[in-house]
């Protein structure tokens, strides 16, 4: 019986960029199975690179527009 693949959880507070330990908004899959988390920062950094080795990829960076909007309220 071969395995499914459960769909990417949505990502919270207390998923941590594996580079800088910030609140991770990306989650990387990669082809040979390991998976990364990312900052905005570090994603955007990194993501040409780590693109054509990726299974799956989940952006939430589209969050940290709502985050900055609401400091400002």
């Amino acid at each position: 019986m071969t395995p499914t693949l459960a769909p990417s959880s949505a990502l919270d507070a207390t998923d941590r960029c594996d580079r800088c330990g910030a609140q991770a908004y990306v989650r990387v899959v990669l082809l040979t199975g390991g998976e990364l988390l990312f900052c905005g920062h570090h994603w955007s950094r990194h993501a040409d690179s780590l693109k054509d080795k990726a299974r799956d990829v989940t952006d939430e960076t589209h969050r940290l527009s709502a985050v900055d909007a609401g400091a400002d309220a």
